[in-house]
């Protein structure tokens, strides 16, 4: 079988189509009546998760966790499925081990395997990836609140809202695989079937995962308070240092731009001028500090 053409998973009613761009999907496409605009989503990629009911199949867009490492993060790709009364058509955005998980799952299931069994462990495959990458991208979260409370940088900020703008996209996609699996939730309960449960159990995770970056993307917004705060009391310790530094140095400058002027002045003519000149001075830089320190000013 060429690369990217149709393949039977094993002996299970599933084709799987591992290039959306390859010659096989339009022929499976004639053969079975796929409507032209699902076959379009299949190849334009980026949609949200979806179900689409027509006569003779069911079009399912699902969105499967990609991790790019850890500088770029994540992203979600398409996982499209034809659901048919006795099997199913895969076809995902790109290369993917989604099929071979879920084959590996159903191999002590006994044969032979419903359509409604292999669309749930496949929904039940891909939403599994979900916790464990949210879990590291809590981890993270700990590791950016450590920093920010350390030691406060621009990086750290750029960190936060890095993780933010991760956050808000794992909750779209969670949020519409969510909604995806209410669909089948009520299918299956409105025909009795006994993979209600299982459907359930998924629709839980999906629930959870929806939960977890709403506390996530809480402590991520205490992060940035933290940050903000702690900029503004650096800001202020700076401003405080400069202002007594100011403020010690205003009678130096009024003493000296005094005893600068061309006239007599006391003590101008003696010998000891310069000494009285540089007692005062310190006299003064003195009395400013003391006058600070008693006024816990600094």
């Amino acid at each position: 079988m060429a690369a990217g053409g149709a393949e039977r998973i094993r002996d299970f009613p599933w084709v799987h189509v591992a290039d959306a761009d390859s010659p096989a999907l339009d022929e499976i496409a004639r053969e079975h009546g796929f409507h032209e605009l699902d076959i379009e989503d299949c190849r334009h990629h980026r949609q949200i998760a979806k179900v689409t009911e027509y006569e003779q199949y069911t079009f399912v867009v699902a969105k499967v966790l990609v991790a790019e490492g850890e500088r770029r993060g994540l992203r979600f790709e398409d996982f499209n499925l034809f659901v048919e009364p006795d099997r199913i058509v895969t076809v995902p955005e790109g290369k993917t081990d989604i099929p071979e998980k879920a084959a590996g799952r159903l191999n002590g299931v006994p044969r032979p395997v419903s359509v409604s069994r292999l669309v749930y462990t496949l929904l039940d495959v891909i939403v599994d990836e979900y916790l464990p990458a949210l879990y590291r991208l809590g981890e993270e979260i700990d590791r950016i609140e450590e920093d920010v409370l350390r030691e406060p940088t621009p990086r750290s900020m750029r960190r936060i809202f890095h993780m933010r703008r991760q956050l808000l996209e794992f909750r779209r996609n969670a949020i519409s695989m969510r909604d995806l699996l209410t669909h089948f939730l009520r299918v299956e309960q409105a025909a009795a079937a006994p993979l209600y449960a299982y459907y359930r159990d998924v629709h839980d995770h999906l629930v959870r995962t929806i939960d977890l970056t709403e506390t996530y993307r809480d402590l991520l917004t205490g992060a940035l308070d933290v940050y903000l705060s702690a900029v503004a009391n650096r800001t202020n310790e700076v401003m405080k240092i400069l202002t007594v530094y100011g403020t010690v140095a205003v009678p130096l400058v009024v003493i000296t731009g005094f005893y600068g002027m061309n006239i007599k002045l006391p003590a101008a003519q003696s010998p000891y001028a310069l000494w009285v000149v540089t007692g005062l001075m310190a006299a003064s830089t003195g009395l400013v500090l003391w006058y600070f320190r008693r006024k816990k000013w600094w």
